[in-house]
C-alpha cells in the first residue's frame, strides 16, 4: 500500500493507489446517482398514491328527474319531482359540461380539472351565468351524508375551471364517492363519473 501526501512542488496525494481527485469525482458522481434514483424513486411513488376517489367523465345537471300526473294547460306538471343527489339540490335549468377529471388523495388533497360547464337552456344558453363553483365529496350511499367540500373558484366565460385545494374534512375511506360541481349557491351543476380501478 502507497501513501504519498502533498509535497510544496505541487504533487497530489496518493491514496490506495488513487489521487483525492480521483476519489473526489468518484464521490461526487455516486452522490449524483443517489440523487437521481431518490428522484425517480419520489415520482413513482406519487404516482402510485393512494386516492380516496377519482372520477374520469362528467354529467350536467336535469334539474327534473320526472314529472307526474296529468299535463298542465302551459305543459307543466302538477307533480315534478327535483333531481336531488344525497341531499343537494338540482340547479335551475340544465347545465351541460364537455369533460370533468378529478383526483382525491388519502390527505384530502383534490385536483379538479372541468371544461364547458354551461347553461344548456332559456336565454342565457351556452353562457357560464357568471357563477363561481366548488367541488363537495359525499362518500356515503345513504343518509345522514357527510359533505367534504373546496374553496369556491370563478368559471372562466367558456366553463372552464381548476381546483387545486384540500376538503374542508377528509374522510377516513369512500366507499360510494359522487363529487358535485355546486355553486355559492349550493345547488350542483354537474357529477363527476367514477373512475374504478386502473380503466
Amino acid at each position: 500500500m502507497r501513501l504519498r501526501f502533498p509535497q510544496r512542488n505541487g504533487q497530489v496525494a496518493l491514496v490506495k493507489g488513487k489521487t483525492v481527485q480521483q476519489m473526489v469525482k468518484q464521490a461526487t458522481v455516486a452522490a449524483l446517482i443517489l440523487l437521481i434514483m431518490g428522484t425517480v424513486v419520489g415520482r413513482l411513488i406519487a404516482k402510485e398514491k393512494d386516492f380516496i376517489a377519482r372520477f374520469d367523465g362528467g354529467i350536467g345537471v336535469i334539474p327534473v328527474s320526472n314529472g307526474a300526473g296529468p299535463v298542465n294547460a302551459d305543459g307543466t306538471f302538477p307533480n315534478v319531482r327535483l333531481n336531488v343527489v344525497r341531499g343537494v339540490n338540482p340547479g335551475a335549468g340544465p347545465w351541460r359540461i364537455a369533460d370533468l377529471r378529478a383526483d382525491i388523495d388519502t390527505d384530502g388533497r383534490i385536483k379538479v380539472r372541468g371544461r364547458g360547464l354551461l347553461l344548456a337552456s332559456g336565454n342565457s344558453l351556452g353562457q357560464n351565468a357568471n357563477q363561481s363553483v366548488f367541488a363537495t365529496l359525499i362518500c356515503e350511499a345513504a343518509a345522514p351524508f357527510v359533505e367534504h367540500s373546496t374553496t369556491t373558484v370563478p368559471l372562466e366565460a367558456n366553463g372552464d375551471f381548476r381546483i387545486d385545494d384540500t376538503l374542508n374534512t377528509v374522510p377516513l375511506d369512500c366507499p360510494s364517492p359522487v363529487l358535485l360541481i355546486r355553486n355559492t349557491g349550493g345547488v350542483w351543476f354537474a357529477a363527476g363519473i367514477p373512475k374504478f380501478g386502473d380503466d
